[in-house]
């Protein structure tokens, strides 16, 4: 009965939802079960990591908009603070289509000409080994 109450004033603590938190740590194949304490924990830390990298973006936030908080600022922010850069792959710098197609493409160009330089070395490697075997 104590549990069922301290569930309930837990549930009043967090905003974030405790069932699908615990959908998410039960999708980790090393979890097997998860303790209340430990699932409110949880909640309550992500909770306020979300609010400190919201806070953080909009202080340092160079987006357009001065009173609200963009996808540009929280992008910036997993960029150039140290604090936040495991997140630069999840929140990357929005791009056009058309300059990504132009980086796929140069990507592209410069991938075949590694390759063509990596043959022409070993060609070059082949005909060294060639004239050593000969000149023995």
């Amino acid at each position: 009965m104590a549990a069922a109450r301290l569930s309930g004033t837990e549930n009043r603590l967090v905003s974030l939802p405790l069932s699908r938190i615990r959908v998410i740590m039960k999708s980790s194949p090393e979890v097997s079960s998860i303790n209340q304490d430990a699932l409110f924990l949880t909640a309550k830390a992500t909770e306020l990591f979300v609010q400190y990298l919201a806070t953080y973006s909009y202080k340092h936030g160079r987006g357009k908009e001065k009173n609200a908080l963009t996808y540009t600022d929280l992008s910036h922010t997993a960029e150039e603070c140290e604090t936040f850069q495991f997140l630069a792959d999840i929140l990357p710098k929005k791009i056009l289509a058309s300059k990504y197609l132009k980086m796929l493409e140069k990507e592209k160009r410069d991938g075949e000409v590694r390759e063509d330089d990596d043959e022409a070395e070993e060609e070059e490697d082949e005909d060294e080994a060639v004239g050593d075997s000969v000149g023995s």
